[in-house]
């Protein structure tokens, strides 16, 4: 499982890039993706922690409402941080986001030629299923 998730980092790193989606060239690119939902649960876990221990509450209802309320916007601010980081490495919210590019050390192995097929067919069908539903892709 984890060869086929670096496979799909593989395939989304050279389709990002504008290179052929061919093995051989998806091969090149790296298993570790920045805007991976790996890295997104792991910066939702950290902001999480922060954001809560700021807040003191005492019981537990208001604790659990507190959580649910704040749970869409430290998952919008996670998920903003994730792209900003992608698109600039050298900043501060790309070291906030380093932990779950460690964590993709595990979650991820590099993929033989036939997972790498595998995930270049998924991504094409992918996109054929979007066109056909008018949607446009956006690459964050």
């Amino acid at each position: 499982m984890y060869e086929y998730h670096g496979a799909e980092h593989k395939t989304v790193f050279a389709f990002e890039n504008g290179g052929p989606l061919e093995t051989a060239a998806v091969q090149k690119y790296s298993t570790y993706h920045p805007r991976c939902g790996t890295s997104f649960l792991m910066t939702v876990m950290i902001i999480s922690m922060i954001a809560y221990m700021a807040i003191p509450v005492h019981t537990f209802w208001t604790r659990f409402a507190i959580r649910i309320a704040l749970l869409p916007l430290i998952a919008g601010l996670s998920y903003e941080i994730i792209r900003f980081a992608a698109r600039h490495r050298g900043s501060l919210f790309a070291l906030m986001t380093a932990p779950g590019l460690w964590l993709q050390r595990i979650t991820t192995q590099p993929p033989d030629d036939r997972q790498v097929e595998c995930a270049i067919v998924a991504l094409d069908e992918a996109m054929k299923l979007e066109k056909q539903r008018g949607g446009e892709l956006v690459i964050a």
